[in-house]
């Protein structure tokens, strides 16, 4: 008997089951790596990153030079390794991937504008990212774990930075106003439409990041970056009771 989909319709549901301006789960873990000065597990949906920080360290380039090298804040290297099962196509990915080098590059770029790096003089702040599982918003996970393993670290920032990728439904080419946004993209969804990741604060201090990897109606980008500051402000909300669950964890084994 085939299935009887008319309900799906009128629900408006996702393929995973989830409406529109759902998250998916999101779990973490922090200080699992002992060895790093900072680490956290992060989950978003099937989509799963473990960072570590390492530093701040001093600087690899010394000696003289003019007084902008000897002021100079530090810096932010970030380090992205895809493990062989993390995707379906299970290839090995290269160094020098163009895919794996913009990821980095829009990383460092986000927490160079977010910590306070002028504390840390002639240092640098490293982040390695380990890809265990790819399931859509892969960007946005990595943010979110880097700003829990940062947090780990101890190192100072301005706010934390939370993130997420919403896409249009291209459902409704010719009529924009009924198109749907759709908030938290899984891998499915990425394939199928038109999406963009956006990070920030989720206090109102505007957008930290903004990645568009898709063409898109200019029409519909107003809306999407409306549910996605909404949904960076609610990805804030768990990122914090993240923290703040871990911070209580130690303090009682201290106490204890």
């Amino acid at each position: 008997m085939p299935l009887d989909t008319s309900t799906y319709s009128l629900a408006r549901l996702r393929l995973d089951g989830r409406r529109a301006h759902e998250l998916r789960r999101l779990s973490a873990q922090l200080h699992t790596q002992a060895a790093a000065d900072g680490s956290a597990y992060f989950e978003q949906g099937n989509t799963k990153v473990i960072c570590t920080v390492a530093g701040p360290s001093e600087s690899k380039r010394r000696g003289g030079g003019n007084s902008s090298e000897q002021n100079q804040d530090a810096t932010v290297e970030v380090e992205v390794n895809f493990a062989g099962f993390s995707g379906t196509d299970r290839r090995k990915r290269a160094r020098g991937d163009k895919r794996t080098a913009e990821l980095a590059h829009t990383i460092s770029s986000a927490f160079t504008s977010t910590l306070l790096l002028h504390l840390y003089p002639h240092s640098t702040i490293t982040l390695t990212l380990h890809i265990l599982s790819q399931s859509g918003s892969l960007l946005a996970t990595c943010l979110n774990a880097s700003t829990l393993a940062l947090i780990d670290a101890g190192i100072p920032m301005l706010a934390p930075l939370a993130a997420v990728t919403v896409a249009t439904t291209a459902a409704y080419a010719d009529n924009e106003e009924e198109a749907d946004v759709l908030l938290d993209v899984n891998e499915q969804e990425e394939v199928e439409l038109p999406f963009l990741t956006i990070a920030g604060t989720g206090e109102g201090e505007g957008v930290r990041v903004l990645v568009l990897e898709s063409r898109v109606q200019m029409g519909r980008l107003e809306g999407m970056i409306a549910v996605g500051l909404e949904g960076v402000r609610r990805v804030r909300g768990v990122l914090d009771g993240i923290v703040r669950e871990h911070g209580e964890r130690v303090l009682e084994g201290k106490v204890g």
